[in-house]
């Protein structure tokens, strides 16, 4: 048991840690917006920095944002609850595995909202902002003529620039996303075998 509870939690530090030193890397060895080619024009490092939520949505103000902030730490321990939870009560493997990851990716958030600004940008507790990183517009062009709406407009995809905190819950995400019948069919059946044992009573 021991182990079922440590082995999440040191994936989840070790993703953490490996967040930290690459938002750490990105700051002190490049300038806003500045770019470094991975793979040419289809990968790279970006650097810019998030003031609020996924894709640039913001609460306006300081106010707004301390309460966004505020949010996420209590999203956070709930989410950390969660992986407890899941450990004692025997889920399986992979979906403890997989929370623990959005746990991951959001503590590695929150450390940027709420220590940057005092760290990196001269603002006050909780007004951080977050850094992102890697930007993949893998395929670019233009909606042709015969579009709909957006009719020789251009596009990108991936354009979103995102940290490996992001990643972390994309994956954690969509794997239980793909796998929850495997993932839930044990409680399930545990389920279903109660309700008969009730109707036989």
């Amino acid at each position: 048991m021991k182990a079922a509870y440590t082995k999440p939690f040191i994936v989840a530090a070790i993703i953490i840690i490996i967040d930290q030193v690459i938002k750490t890397w990105v700051r002190t060895h490049m300038n806003i917006n500045e770019d470094i080619p991975i793979f040419g024009d289809r990968g790279m490092l970006h650097y810019t920095e998030n003031n609020g939520m996924a894709f640039g949505w913001e609460l306006g103000g300081v106010g707004g944002k301390l309460a966004l902030t505020i949010f996420r730490i209590i999203a956070v321990a709930g989410i950390g609850y969660g992986v407890v939870y899941l450990i004692k009560h025997k889920y399986h493997r992979g979906l403890v595995m997989n929370v623990a990851l959005i746990f991951a990716g959001a503590v590695g958030n929150i450390i940027d909202s709420t220590f940057y600004g005092i760290i990196y940008q001269n603002e006050p507790l909780f007004q951080g902002r977050v850094v992102d990183m890697f930007y993949f517009p893998i395929i670019k062009g233009h909606y042709p003529d015969w579009f709909p709406f957006w009719k020789g407009e251009y596009f990108e995809f991936f354009q979103p620039v995102f940290n490996f905190a992001d990643a972390a819950i994309s994956v954690g995400v969509i794997a239980i996303l793909i796998w929850q019948k495997r993932y839930f069919k044990q409680e399930t059946v545990e389920e279903s075998n109660l309700n008969s044992e009730v109707v036989e009573e």
